[in-house]
């Protein structure tokens, strides 16, 4: 049984910078809740293979996922696979697919979630899990969002 959730977000800047930001891990920590560190598994810049555990706080206490970069097709789509075998979940297999699409200086991202691989109790309570992954999806794009909007309008600000 696989379990899929969508969320949409425009945000006021170029489509080059959003997809820049979000593969961008050193930056994570100005915009992403929750998150207490970055440990990249590899060197040199993201590209597909690149690793990294993200370690969040949820629900009052840590807890650490591994994701690996499936995907790359700049700058229109990111595709993030999270192996929960290999972290706090414990189990499951969680796909990331970000399409980003613009109109001028603005531009769409459409955030497509797939929870694949989930058993005995987490996979009866599967679909309430997956309302609490779109809500936290929804947080991170509304965070990046925010955080990018405020540092575009901080440049401009800047060049008066």
């Amino acid at each position: 049984m696989s379990i899929h959730f969508q969320v949409k977000r425009i945000f006021q800047v170029p489509k080059q910078t959003t997809y820049n930001s979000l593969l961008d891990l050193d930056a994570a920590n100005y915009w992403m809740q929750g998150l207490v560190r970055m440990e990249r598994l590899d060197n040199g810049t993201i590209q597909v293979g690149s690793q990294w555990k993200e370690t969040r706080k949820m629900f009052g206490k840590e807890a650490t996922e591994h994701f690996e970069v499936v995907q790359l097709n700049e700058p229109d789509k990111i595709v993030l696979r999270c192996d929960g075998t290999k972290g706090t979940t414990g189990k499951g297999e969680f796909i990331f697919t970000y399409i980003i699409t613009s109109s001028g200086e603005h531009s769409e991202v459409a955030l497509y979630g797939d929870i694949k691989g989930l058993t005995g109790m987490t996979k009866l309570f599967g679909k309430m899990m997956s309302g609490t992954f779109k809500k936290a999806c929804v947080k991170d794009l509304d965070s990046l969002k925010d955080y990018l909007e405020k540092k575009k309008e901080e440049l401009k600000g800047g060049d008066s």
